[in-house]
Parts: C-alpha cells; structure tokens; sequence
C-alpha cells in the first residue's frame, strides 16, 4: 500500500517544470509536470550522483546534467550510457487539485 504526498496544487504546477519531494529517509523525488502528464523517479542518477532535476527534459526523458544519461520519466529505465541501471519510479494521481507522489508504506 502507498502513501500519498503531496507536491503542489496543479495550478499551481506549470508545465515543464519540476519540484523535488524529499522523504522521511532522506530521499529525493523529482517530480517532472510534461505538458500536463506528471512523472515521478528517484532525483539521483544510477551512474554518478547527480540531480535528474537538474536536467533537460526531452519529451517523456531527462538527461542526465553530469554526463548525459537518459532516463525514460515514466519507467525509470536507464536508456542511454553511461547508466546501465534504472532509477526509482514512483506513481502519481491527482486529488482534487493537488499532485500527489505514491510511497511505500514500510509494513
């Protein structure tokens, strides 16, 4: 079962842009608004420990700002070298107007 938080309201949200959820553990969360569809993976690159929100979104990826990895924002998926490894992917809903992130729930 997940936990929802809460990112920001929608309107609040423009497209193409990105806000950085941080959890009780530490962990970041970037979640990217791309033209209305929102996304949510781990805000740390699989090859060297970098911000993914730091990076440019193509389309439904985001390049990696360091040395340029891409990761598909709906799977997670490392797509290009030098990542070989996927980052975290997390589901989104929107509640009425507010953008929510799903976390596990440790039970």
């Amino acid at each position: 079962m997940d936990d929802w938080l809460d990112v920001a309201k929608v309107s609040e949200f423009p497209p193409e842009e990105v806000r950085v959820v941080t959890l009780d553990d530490g962990r970041e969360i970037a979640v990217f608004n791309v033209r209305g569809r929102f996304f949510a993976i781990e805000d740390l690159c699989s090859h060297e420990a970098e911000n993914l929100s730091w990076g440019v979104v193509e389309g439904e990826e985001v390049v990696c700002p360091r040395h340029g990895a891409r990761f598909s924002l709906a799977t997670g998926k490392a797509l290009s070298a030098p990542a070989y490894e996927p980052v975290a992917c997390f589901p989104v809903r929107i509640e009425g107007d507010m953008v929510q992130v799903g976390v596990a729930r440790d039970e």
